[in-house]
């Protein structure tokens, strides 16, 4: 998986990546209000709301 996303490139940009081998606890889930604090960093494809999502990040980062 790792490889094949590296691989990509959108308007000639790569993404970056990195593994995260953190193991999350099953069952677990944000409140209501956290929820929407997270969706508001999310903007949906009209045509495929739910799975087109660009999120949006708190910052960019200058990687120069």
């Amino acid at each position: 998986m790792l490889a094949w996303v590296q691989s990509m490139t959108w308007k000639g940009l790569e993404p970056v990546i990195q593994l995260s081998k953190k193991v999350y606890k099953k069952g677990i889930s944000l409140t209501k209000k956290a929820m929407r604090e997270v969706e508001k960093k999310l903007e949906r494809n009209p045509l495929l709301p739910k799975w087109d999502i660009l999120i949006k990040p708190l910052e960019m980062v200058n990687s120069f």
